[in-house]
């Protein structure tokens, strides 16, 4: 098995950059600006983990997050309405989209596409199965409910819950394959599987 290359320091910032960017652009666009573009933070979350690996990046990364949520809720108390106990279940949701892109920098192929793509899909399913629960089990929004309950709450969401982080997925995939060396990944061949 192929180690993954470590990214140069100039690779590294701007690797960090663009995801510190991006998560700004996508999950604050109803602060920064009239156009709102779909929330790519679990895409973001597993590239980190494909990029970058270290858990203090990841750490990095849901400070910033959550900084982006609690100054959407200060500056609109429409936003706060998903501050509850409930959104500690973000944590793990974004854990899991790290650790798929930490899984996929171990592989051979980071971006073959059957794996990427699996591994994208499995885990924004993890994922959004952990923020769905953890929101109504803990958020204090629905007393009395159980899990049974719960499971069939939030299910009209995974399309679009899916969707985005697909596409965001996606067009990292094709923008990664085609300028693989000044990423910093380790691509021996765009191989399908």
């Amino acid at each position: 098995m192929s180690q993954p290359l470590k990214p140069s320091r100039n690779q590294l910032f701007l690797i960090v950059a663009a995801i510190a960017f991006l998560m700004l652009l996508t999950r604050g666009s109803h602060v920064m600006t009239h156009v709102s573009l779909p929330d790519a933070s679990l895409a973001l979350f597993l590239i980190g983990g494909l990029m970058l690996r270290k858990t203090s990046w990841f750490a990095l990364f849901v400070v910033l997050a959550t900084l982006i949520d609690f100054g959407a809720a200060a500056t609109d108390s429409f936003f706060a309405f998903c501050l509850t106990a409930g959104y500690w279940g973000m944590l793990p949701t974004y854990a899991v989209m790290w650790l798929a892109g930490l899984w996929l920098s171990k592989q051979e192929n980071p971006l073959a596409l059957v794996r990427f793509a699996l591994a994208g899909i499995i885990a924004t399913f993890f994922a959004f199965v952990i923020s769905t629960q953890s929101y109504y089990l803990f958020s204090g929004r629905f007393p009395n409910t159980g899990l049974l309950e719960t499971i069939q709450y939030g299910w009209n969401y995974l399309p679009s819950y899916m969707s985005y982080t697909t596409m965001y997925l996606a067009a990292f995939w094709v923008f990664a394959t085609a300028l693989p060396n000044r990423l910093g990944l380790l691509v021996t061949t765009t191989k399908i599987a």
